[in-house]
């Protein structure tokens, strides 16, 4: 099979791997971290794709294959996990688990025997195949991954055993998610497959104990709610007689209760992010549960804070639309149960000073008055930049909506500045990386105030891409957003923090391989190498490496060659730093091996002597990057002999 062919082959496979969406709750985190972590085989396999020389050697093309077989193994897994039994995936647990061992194992074992030397693909993506196969070696190491939910198991046996308990019949329920008349018909049609792949053959003992306990869950979902549609168990708790009264039908989705479904009087942010009415999450949690309503995901906090922007949206709406807003209650009282639980819940307790503190910041951020919305910001900008505990307490507060609203609302620059400066610091702790962006959708916002803010707060914005480009999730919605342009702008016309900024989050973006053919057609070669020919030469360091990224894609490979980029690299790899003659070289590789006739200038200019040197004394990376040029003379003039012709006589073919 051709090599375009064959990476191309795997390229789909993977994809289609990528789009098999139903992670089962059972065994869902298994299912989302073989997908993750093949889907981080892409760009390599898209740079085996593009890349222009041929496989060098059968032992490579064995490996590809052997990759492809083991991708076929895991598609053909990851598709049975998204249409088996619920109930069959938690009592077969240990069989399931075997299964993902040695779809785990076959692709350890094909990755590692690829010959990523002759692949010649950049460090970069050869680190990230590196990391993929730690990931799956401590995998194997760990004998079957992430850990058992026991409690789920011990429910379900206990089910069987004869417990009617409805405590135990909601956690089972919830955590299988059986919880709609379409989750229990997909079970039951799941279990009467199971059947049918019997081929007539009694399905034993277990198949029994699955429909009985399928029953329970049924029976008791049912009593639970009798007038059952598609709206889920978790979204159903016991409503109060005013929450049951008609609201009007036009109400947005947004301003609508995910529990009651009705406008929402007081909307408050769970620790997921996600927004209820009080009184609706209030009772949820008070009724046992630690999860999500709306997402399952486990609670961190019970800690709920106002949702002081939405508030303000729906007044303004009820107001437009001639509806009387609905009532908050002024002090809403504990229930018996959360005044004597032993860990009282922030229903029960008052709020401490900082709470209030962070609330009123929140409050003024809707302020119809600039100054407030300027003066609570930068209060936030300073909290936020202490330490952790603040940047948790500020985003569980619901500060990053209203941040990430007055980036593109506000027409006071200062207020801007604070805005996504503010978003800069929250984004040091991890977790609100993700949230930044996929909950609360910030990129377009910071790329707003990229092209439009002052040169502060493009400085900013730039270092907050970089922060959030940390995730490689995040790589891809903010190349898709646009920010590439605005941040080679930057690279170009910025003060020097400016470009200092602008390079770094080039950098990462430019890892991922959709964004580099962004950055190349936004300019960034040329920007790049009137950076490496500055006298003062303050930004050398990074040009070189984001060159050295950019020189692996196809049209990058053009335009750095048509920018003379030859006698620069050479000149580096003679006198530059170390790790500026490593990524000299390896914008050299690159070159030469797509078009013989750099090596020729390359030879020219006196690099072979060079090249001895560093693949003796240089740094690991070095030595490889020289070997592999070193190589290319080699085969190179070898080919040369075969044709009657040397290095020294290829002045006539140029």
């Amino acid at each position: 099979m051709a090599k375009a062919e064959l990476a191309k082959s795997l390229i789909e496979s993977v994809k289609e791997i990528a789009s098999i969406s139903d992670h089962r709750p059972p065994m869902k985190k298994h299912f989302a971290h073989l997908s993750r972590r093949l889907k981080l085989l892409l760009p390599m396999l898209e740079e085996i794709r593009d890349c222009r020389n041929s496989l060098p050697e059968e032992q490579m093309v064995e490996a590809l294959l052997s990759l492809k077989e083991s991708l076929i193994h895991a598609k053909d897994l990851l598709i049975y996990i998204s249409q088996v039994s619920k109930i069959y995936l938690v009592l077969e647990r240990d069989k399931v688990i075997v299964r993902f061992q040695k779809v785990t194992a076959l692709l350890e074992q094909a990755l590692s025997e690829i010959p990523y030397r002759s692949l010649e693909i950049s460090d970069e993506l050869q680190e990230q195949v590196e990391l993929v196969l730690v990931q799956l070696r401590r995998e194997i190491g760990k004998g079957g991954g992430e850990k058992y939910d026991d409690e789920l198991y011990k429910d379900l046996l206990s089910l069987y055993g004869g417990v009617t308990d409805s405590e135990v019949l909601r956690r089972v329920a919830g955590k299988l998610q059986l919880m709609t008349v379409t989750d229990l018909t997909e079970e039951s049609l799941a279990l009467l497959d199971m059947v049918s792949s019997c081929g007539g053959d009694d399905p034993g003992e277990n198949f029994e104990k699955m429909m009985m306990l399928l029953k329970k869950i049924k029976d008791f979902v049912q009593t639970y709610n009798p007038n059952l549609d598609d709206v889920p168990l978790r979204s159903k708790p016991s409503l109060s007689k005013s929450q049951q009264d008609e609201d009007p039908k036009n109400v947005p989705d947004d301003f609508r209760c995910p529990i009651s479904l009705k406008l929402m009087s007081d909307p408050v942010i769970v620790s997921s992010g996600q927004t209820y009415d009080r009184d609706c999450i209030k009772k949820w949690l008070e009724e046992g549960n630690s999860t999500c309503p709306k997402t399952q995901e486990t609670l961190t906090s019970d800690t709920v804070t106002p949702n002081y922007a939405l508030r303000s949206l729906i007044a303004q709406w009820c107001e437009s639309n001639g509806i009387e807003p609905p009532k908050r209650p002024k002090n809403p009282q504990p229930s018996s149960k959360a005044s004597s639980s032993s860990s009282s819940s922030s229903f029960s307790s008052p709020p401490s000073d900082e709470q209030l503190k962070i609330e009123e910041l929140l409050r003024k951020l809707t302020s119809q008055r600039p100054e407030e919305q300027r003066s609570a910001a930068g209060e936030i900008r300073l909290l936020a930049k202490q330490n952790n505990h603040n940047r948790v307490s500020i985003a569980a507060s619901g500060a990053i909506p209203l941040l990430v609203n007055l980036l593109t609302t506000s027409d006071d620059p200062r207020t801007q500045e604070h805005a996504v400066t503010s978003i800069l610091n929250l984004s040091i702790f991890q977790e609100n990386k993700g949230r930044i962006v996929s909950t609360f959708g910030a990129v377009p916002g910071i790329v707003y105030v990229l092209k439009k803010g002052s040169m502060e707060a493009r400085e900013n914005a730039a270092a907050t891409l970089f922060s959030l480009s940390v995730i490689d999730e995040n790589k891809v919605t903010i190349g898709a957003a646009g920010a590439i342009p605005p941040l080679v702008n930057l690279l170009s016309e910025g003060s020097q923090r400016g470009k200092k900024d602008a390079g770094t989050a080039l950098f990462n973006l430019c890892i991922f391989q959709g964004n580099k053919g962004k950055a190349v057609r936004a300019g960034l070669v040329p920007v790049l190498m009137r950076l490496l020919t500055e006298p003062e030469g303050r930004m050398v360091d990074e040009a070189l490496a984001i060159l050295a990224i950019l020189s692996s894609h196809p049209d990058g490979k053009v335009v750095v060659g048509a920018a003379d980029a030859v006698p620069i690299m050479v000149e580096f790899i003679r006198s530059g730093s170390p790790r500026n003659k490593e990524n000299a070289a390896a914008v050299l590789v690159q070159l030469c091996s797509w078009d013989p006739q750099y090596l020729i200038e390359a030879d020219k200019l006196g690099i072979m002597g060079c090249l001895i040197e560093m693949a003796e004394n240089g740094t690991d990376r070095g030595k490889r990057k020289a070997a592999q040029l070193l190589n290319r003379f080699s085969r190179f003039n070898e080919q040369q002999r075969q044709s009657g012709l040397g290095v020294e006589d290829q002045d006539s073919l140029i």
